[in-house]
């Protein structure tokens, strides 16, 4: 017999929580990846994780697993503008980032979205795109230049390859430093560039926030021995979140740093190719032996942000953390 003095579930009102207990919104766009190592499963679980709430955007989708993208369709300029502009008029999103789109028309379209939000801050993540066609990278390369860059507020990549991108010209025996890269991506109207994985003596790798003028931040690291895919949308997409979520920039990239690095240190390797990110590692339980077979932390040497060992960001674990979840080495 029914409970007289229960509610039928169809007839309960459910009130959104106003305030500050209430996450904020942040919109990524990026594609489907069937494997889970990056593209929007890495942004809905590191948004969620750094407190937000993610509208995500499906620019298209990989055909992939975790060794390596084979291929990539798109989705139409349409379809992504549809998408997007049916959810903002709804959330407000206190941030938007960017990954992988596909198609100099998904950039056009959503460079056109982002100017009629210019007071949205803009995470661009530049991945390593190796995979696909050299024809096929200078035209993207080209339109995120032209049309994506003057939109965004921090531009995170890999050393090499913002380097190899923004610095094509470059002769001297020396590496470009992070601001030489800052100022190269300034040209095009990026204010703050996140420059991961720079090699430093020692087997240690350094990450820098940094401006044409100055370095705003930086965290040196320890390489281990491993490769993990993902990390470079996980980073970018946390660090999305804690701008929504109203960090300084300062702040939020220590904390996305901190959040990518735990999330490495609880890798996993659910197939046969690379390690992933755990990026819901505070939902794991201390004693899990059904679970996936870990990272082994004693042979980790780097950390993937791309698809190939060209994209590396390599961090070594956090074990005390003081109470801001920083710490430098």
């Amino acid at each position: 017999m029914a409970n007289p003095t229960s509610v039928p579930l169809d007839t309960r009102q459910f009130q959104a929580e106003d305030g500050e207990s209430a996450p904020i919104c942040a919109m990524t766009f990026n594609a489907n990846d069937p494997s889970g190592a990056a593209g929007l499963t890495a942004d809905i679980t590191a948004i969620t994780s750094a407190g937000g709430h993610p509208l995500a955007v499906v620019t298209g989708t990989y055909v992939r697993d975790t060794s390596e993208i084979l291929s990539h369709m798109a989705f139409d300029g349409q379809a992504v503008t549809e998408q997007a502009r049916m959810a903002l008029e709804d959330m407000p999103a206190g941030a938007i980032k960017v990954g992988f789109v596909g198609s100099p028309e998904n950039i056009s379209a959503i460079a056109e979205i982002a100017s009629d939000y210019a007071d949205v801050p803009l995470v661009a993540y530049m991945p390593d795109l190796s995979w696909w066609s050299e024809a096929e990278i200078e035209v993207y390369l080209d339109a995120f230049q032209e049309l994506m860059l003057p939109q965004t507020t921090v531009l995170i990549g890999n050393h090499s390859s913002l380097w190899r991108w923004l610095l094509p010209d470059w002769s001297t025996e020396r590496s470009p430093s992070a601001k030489d890269i800052a100022k190269a991506a300034s040209r095009w109207g990026v204010p703050y560039t996140l420059v991961t994985g720079i090699p430093l003596p020692d087997q240690f790798i350094d990450n820098v926030l940094v401006t044409p003028q100055a370095v705003l931040y930086s965290e040196k690291f320890e390489r281990f021995e491993a490769v993990f895919a993902g990390a470079g949308e996980t980073l970018s997409a946390a660090l999305a979140a804690l701008l929504a979520n109203g960090h300084d920039l300062q702040e939020a990239t220590a904390e996305a740093l901190t959040y990518l690095d735990h999330s490495l240190e609880a890798g996993f390797h659910p197939g046969m190719g690379h390690i992933l990110p755990d990026r819901l590692f505070w939902a794991q339980a201390e004693d899990d032996t059904d679970a996936a077979p870990r990272a082994d932390p004693t042979s980790r040497q780097s950390a993937d942000t791309g698809n190939s060992n060209d994209d590396l960001l390599s961090l070594k674990p956090f074990f005390d953390l003081p109470p801001n979840g920083c710490t430098k080495h």
